[in-house]
């Protein structure tokens, strides 16, 4: 039973302090102590079950009674009311919701009778629950969501519909008011911008670590709302999902494309130009706060990342994956490097990898976990999709890498003696614990400048993997079954875009044999998954004329250990 209270209150003031003085009103009694029948109201005080996410709720206060039977016999049907529930939280969750909604209207609370035959015929308690509170129970209904999922859902909720439509009606929920949401994303998004862009630190500063809301965001913030509009259909709460009539434009993600030498070219012009812009505002931020000029020096990563690209999604050909590698050979986080930027793996999968699921004799791994970033903390769960569940099959040279890691990961494990913890992963720490997979990519990011290339995201590397397959020859059904996307049509719609680059370098490639074979010069003859075996018997790619290196040799890596 719910806990709850009456008590005897009115409006008088203290005549020194004006303090409202409430239930401590002396004329609220009379000179025998007997309550008095012509001064103050009588009130209830219940205490409400917390949200479905766990958030307390302010106990329930009304008040205007004129007597205390009055009163007792309101908070006596608000407890029936909560115990129609029983143990059914979403339940109690509703009624909670309908208790304060009626005392907010200054309405009678419903007969328990009416709502106990509605929650047992599943009809609906209260059609005038509020966008915001609907929001809340949809979301807390949701039990089978994957955690990155369901933060997802809640930072579209919290951040973005509840400020602006959280009080509308849900049964009054109009496209415009859909519309103003993303109106107010446009308005963030110029403030962001213009702020980026002011010679001000302090405008500068109130923004750092901030992003713009893109194209792709602002359709998942949409299709939050569409989803829990469509359950609000079914529940017959409404009848048309505005969302749903709201135009916002294409969210498609963008197409990977090559690092041609002239997107190269093009790339280190404006990197200069980003680098120089970035030295003059450090010049004047000195000039303006010199006491701060301590730390005022620039940071060359974040330049480089910072730099504009032809796309967010670039991809790299294998002469600069071979070139990435060759730079990344010392580093123990290497054999991870070249497993993700041959076999695909996702970011989280190679976190993820446990030895058990690892035959170097057959030459398979089974991926079975990912290692997933939420916020600063991780999450170890299933792959993104059933597709991403399966065997990956390692050429030689990947196996040659994997069995040297292996030994150097035994190397570590009797240095670090008793500090050792003995997680089973591939990828670890000096002491055995799992990659924080913010580290892998802070990691990569860093060799990736010291070897001079044009940055790419460490996803991009997976799409590196699609290329150096489609350079090698192989169709989309082989790029499909690699990566172990669930169709073929999304290997297509993702990697199609990477053939005419990939052509054109084969084109130049093909072209620099017969130029310079008067010369004795030779050119690379194939970019391909095979010319990177060349690098160690020959640092400049070429190697001798006619030579045709074994599959299995691949970026100058074999025979190397990790």
């Amino acid at each position: 039973m719910a806990k709850g209270t009456t008590f005897k209150s009115c409006g008088c003031r203290d005549a020194e302090t004006g303090r409202l003085l409430r239930a401590k009103c002396p004329r609220l009694r009379r000179g025998d102590g007997r309550w008095s029948s012509n001064h103050g109201s009588w009130y209830y005080q219940l205490e409400l079950p917390s949200t479905m996410t766990g958030t307390r709720r302010n106990p329930l206060r009304r008040g205007g009674f004129p007597t205390q039977d009055a009163a007792e016999g309101e908070l006596d049907r608000a407890r029936e009311l909560l115990a129609i529930a029983g143990d059914d939280s979403l339940t109690r969750n509703q009624i909670a919701e309908l208790i304060i909604s009626t005392v907010r209207a200054t309405k009678r609370l419903p007969v328990p009778e009416e709502i106990r035959g509605k929650t047992r015929t599943g009809q609906d308690l209260d059609a005038s629950i509020t966008v915001g509170r609907y929001l809340e129970t949809w979301l807390a209904g949701r039990r089978a969501l994957r955690e990155g999922t369901r933060r997802s859902y809640e930072s579209h909720i919290r951040l973005y519909l509840v400020p602006h439509i959280g009080t509308v009606p849900l049964d009054r929920l109009r496209v415009a008011d859909v519309e103003s949401v993303f109106e107010a994303i446009d308005e963030l998004n110029e403030t962001i911008e213009a702020a980026r862009r002011s010679g001000d630190p302090v405008l500068r500063g109130r923004v750092k670590g901030r992003r713009v809301v893109g194209a792709a965001t602002r359709q998942r913030i949409r299709a939050t709302l569409r989803a829990a509009l469509g359950k609000a259909i079914k529940e017959r709460r409404i009848d048309v999902n505005v969302a749903a009539l709201v135009e916002l434009p294409s969210g498609k993600a963008p197409r990977p494309l090559v690092w041609t030498q002239e997107r190269i070219a093009e790339w280190r012009r404006s990197h200069q130009a980003h680098v120089e812009e970035k030295e003059v505002r450090k010049r004047r931020l000195c000039e303006v706060e010199p006491q701060r000029r301590h730390g005022t020096r620039l940071n060359r990563l974040d330049a480089y990342i910072g730099a504009p690209r032809p796309s967010p999604v670039m991809v790299w050909t294998p002469d600069l994956t071979r070139a990435f590698l060759q730079r990344a050979e010392s580093h123990r986080l290497f054999a991870q490097y070249y497993l993700v930027a041959f076999r695909g793996l996702r970011r989280g999968e190679s976190c993820g990898l446990r030895w058990p699921d690892v035959d170097l004799d057959q030459g398979v791994v089974t991926v079975r976990w990912q290692i997933t970033q939420l916020g600063a903390e991780t999450r170890e769960g299933k792959p993104k999709s059933e597709a991403g569940e399966g065997q990956v099959t390692l050429d030689k040279s990947t196996i040659k890498v994997l069995r040297a890691h292996r030994a150097r990961q035994n190397t570590e494990r009797l240095a670090a003696g008793e500090s050792w913890t003995e997680t089973g992963f591939v990828f670890t720490t000096e002491t055995g614990q799992p990659l924080h997979p913010a580290y892998v990519t802070e990691q990569f990011e860093q060799l990736s400048m010291e070897a001079d290339l044009p940055p790419i995201r460490f996803h991009d590397l997976r799409h590196g993997a699609a290329s150096i397959l489609l350079a090698a020859g192989y169709d989309m059904k082989v790029v499909q079954e690699t990566l172990r996307l669930s169709s073929i049509t999304i290997a297509a719609d993702t990697y199609t875009s990477l053939l005419p680059g990939l052509a054109r370098q084969s084109a130049e490639d093909a072209a620099a044999v017969i130029l310079n074979a008067g010369s004795g010069k030779h050119g690379r003859s194939r970019s391909s998954v095979t010319e990177l075996a060349t690098a160690q018997d020959d640092p400049t790619g070429t190697g001798p004329a006619g030579s045709r290196p074994e599959s299995d040799r691949r970026a100058g890596l074999e025979g190397r250990t990790a």
